[in-house]
């Protein structure tokens, strides 16, 4: 039976001011790895953006901030590559990668601003999304304080491929203890660059965004990790 793999945690120098390769390096990166898709998830508004915060209409803010997921379908298109939009909304160095939504749900939410990093989950839940907390153990100096709220998120990164071994189990004890689900992702920034790589891998190929959500909470793939 056919297998498809996703990258579900990439970032795009157009967009994360942490980003060191372009969109279409990372779509023609994870193509010539046979990859079926990947997700683009800039640092949001509150993260690593490049998007000036003060200035500019929330409208520009958003059109900005969708330059790396366009440019990303737009070498998806020509590299046979499926590419979902979705975000790294940060809070406090409290860092929930959002799934499910679009471009025009963004441009219609300036509010998700003001919120607290849970209210924020519960609104994007309530709205048909998915929120996987990214890398909820990672232990850096930048990172002020842990923030855990297991009942408010969808699941949580049990790999991320800039964390130690160490980062990554206790993230997989949190996952299993509360019933989360469990989810990986590369946390790519450097496309050629970076060499440990992880993500989902489903038997059925993802169509949609809204497929991407639906796979997720019934957690109806597989996680996987690899060196190259």
């Amino acid at each position: 039976m056919a297998k498809y793999r996703y990258e579900t945690h990439l970032h795009t120098s157009e967009v994360s001011l942490c980003g060191k390769a372009t969109a279409a390096e990372q779509v023609q990166y994870y193509a010539e790895l046979g990859y079926a898709g990947i997700v683009v998830t800039d640092h949001f508004f509150n993260g690593n953006c490049a998007v000036p915060r003060e200035g500019i209409s929330w409208h520009e803010k958003v059109e900005r901030f969708c330059l790396g997921y366009i440019n990303a379908v737009e070498e998806g298109k020509k590299q046979g590559i499926s590419v979902f939009f979705g975000w790294e909304y940060g809070y406090r160095h409290t860092d929930l990668l959002t799934y499910g939504l679009s471009p025009k749900w963004l441009l219609k939410n300036p509010q998700i601003m003001e919120m607290n990093a849970w209210d924020y989950c519960d609104y994007v839940r309530q709205s048909g999304g998915a929120i996987i907390q990214a890398h909820p153990f990672r232990n850096q100096p930048y990172i002020e304080e842990i923030r855990l709220k297991p009942s408010r998120v969808d699941g949580v990164e049990v790999i991320n491929g800039q964390n130690s071994k160490e980062e990554n189990d206790m993230a997989l004890k949190f996952a299993k203890h509360y019933d989360l689900v469990q989810s990986a992702g590369s946390d790519n920034h450097t496309g050629y660059a970076h060499k440990t790589l992880a993500g989902i891998e489903t038997r059925e190929k993802l169509r949609s965004s809204e497929d991407l959500v639906e796979v997720l909470k019934t957690r109806k793939f597989k996680v996987f990790t690899r060196k190259i």
